[in-house]
């Protein structure tokens, strides 16, 4: 194999050149802790949550990491199939239409 085609099946991988704290930092910004927590019921997004205690209890804890990573997939196989990057639904202020009063 070459070196180019070596190149080409690595970039097969949808993590691949991410580190953990991008992919903490990417899903902190979209889905929030509260949510998080929700998602993966692990201590560290619960209780006084940030990046760096994450991050350790991440790289020590094997189960969780994968969960944190098929999230992170998740979340970009939704941002891709739907062509934007729109926040989850509870994160969302409810919608108000401004020609309700128009219509009645």
């Amino acid at each position: 194999m070459s070196g180019s085609d070596k190149n080409h099946s690595q970039s097969h991988d949808p993590l691949h050149g991410m580190t953990l704290e991008n992919i903490l930092e990417e899903l902190v910004d979209y889905y929030e802790w509260e949510e998080m927590a929700r998602r993966i019921q692990i201590n560290c997004f619960k209780k006084d949550p940030s990046i760096k205690s994450s991050l350790k209890f991440l790289r020590r804890t094997p189960w969780a990491r994968t969960k944190v990573e098929q999230l992170f997939l998740e979340m970009r196989t939704g941002e891709q199939s739907s062509g934007h990057s729109a926040k989850p639904a509870h994160s969302a202020i409810p919608a108000v239409d401004p020609w309700a009063k128009h219509r009645s």
